[in-house]
C-alpha cells in the first residue's frame, strides 16, 4: 500500500532490485492480476508474502451480513493460503448504523473469530488482529488498544490469532510497552508495522500517515520493545499517504529503505 501506484509488477521488480526480500500484500491488487498469477509472480522473484491485508469486518448484527462477512473471511483465507503467507491482518470492523455498543460489537468479533480460527489453522493461516486508533473506533475498528486486541486474541490458541503492532496507531497509549512485552510472552505478535504520525491531519483522515522519521513516533523505541519481547518476524512499512502516492513508486521505495535504516534500526 505504501507504493500502490505501482502495479503489481512493478512493485515487484521494485522490491527485487531494492533488496526488499519480502512484501505484504492487499487483497483488491490481488484479486485484479490472480490470486494464483500473483502468488506465481512473488515466488519466481524470491520475495516471500509476509501478510494478507484484510479480513476483518466482522462487527455486523444482520444475519445475512454476518454470514457475508464470515464467507468473505474465508476467502480471504483461502487467498493467503495462496500467496503462501501465514499471517491474515484483520481490521475489526466499526459499530453497525445506529449502535453505540462498543462492548457489543467486540462480543461478536470474539464469536466470528471462534468460527474463523479453526478454519484459517486448517490452512496454515493465522488471523492477526490489529488495533486501530480510536478515531477509527465508530467506522473502521472497535479494537483501539494493544490491550483489547490482546484480550480477543486470549479465547483462542495464539498459533491461530495473534495481534498486530502497528506503530500509527498505538504510539499514544501510555500502557502499550507492557502491552507488547505480554503479546511477546504469549507468543501472539504475528506482525509489526511502521508508520509516523504527522501533524496537521488531512481531511478524511485516513490517508495520513507519514513517511518514517517525519512525525512525532519514536520508532527506534517501538523496535526496541518489539525485539525484546521476542519477535522475529518481518517488519512492515504501510503508508497511506496521497503525496507518496503521487510521486514515482520507485522513488518512494527507496526513500523507505533510506528511512527505515535510519529510524528503525
Amino acid at each position: 500500500m505504501t507504493v500502490r501506484q505501482l502495479s503489481l509488477p512493478e512493485l515487484v521488480a521494485a522490491c527485487a532490485a531494492s533488496g526488499v526480500t519480502g512484501v505484504g500484500l492487499w487483497r483488491e491488487p490481488v484479486q485484479r492480476y490472480g490470486v494464483e498469477a500473483a502468488a506465481r509472480l512473488v515466488r519466481e522473484a524470491g520475495l516471500t508474502v509476509t501478510t494478507l491485508c484484510r479480513g476483518g469486518f466482522l462487527t455486523a448484527v444482520e444475519p445475512d451480513a454476518r454470514r457475508a462477512a464470515l464467507d468473505d473471511n474465508r476467502a480471504a483465507v483461502d487467498e493467503a493460503a495462496a500467496l503462501g503467507t501465514d499471517t491474515l491482518v484483520l481490521v475489526c470492523g466499526g459499530l453497525p448504523p445506529g449502535a453505540s455498543d462498543l462492548h457489543a460489537a467486540r462480543e461478536r468479533v470474539t464469536d466470528a473469530l471462534g468460527e474463523l480460527a479453526p478454519y484459517a489453522a486448517g490452512r496454515g493461516v493465522r488471523l492477526a488482529v490489529e488495533p486501530l486508533h480510536p478515531m477509527y473506533a465508530a467506522d473502521r475498528c472497535v479494537v483501539s488498544t494493544l490491550d483489547q486486541a490482546l484480550s480477543i486474541a486470549g479465547h483462542f490458541p495464539a498459533e491461530q490469532v495473534g495481534v498486530v503492532v502497528d506503530t500509527y496507531h498505538l504510539w499514544w497509549d501510555d500502557r502499550v510497552a507492557a502491552d507488547i512485552a505480554r503479546a511477546g510472552e504469549q507468543g501472539r505478535i504475528h506482525s509489526f508495522q511502521l508508520a509516523d504520525w504527522v501533524t496537521p491531519l488531512p481531511a478524511g483522515v485516513l490517508n495520513g500517515r507519514g513517511q518514517l522519521g517525519d512525525g512525532a513516533v519514536d520508532l527506534r523505541w517501538f523496535r526496541a520493545r518489539v525485539d525484546a519481547a521476542g519477535y522475529t518476524g518481518p517488519i512492515e512499512v504501510e503508508l497511506f499517504n496521497e503525496e507518496l502516492w503521487g510521486r514515482d513508486g520507485r522513488e518512494v521505495l527507496a526513500e523507505t529503505v533510506e528511512r527505515y535504516r535510519a529510524h528503525a534500526t
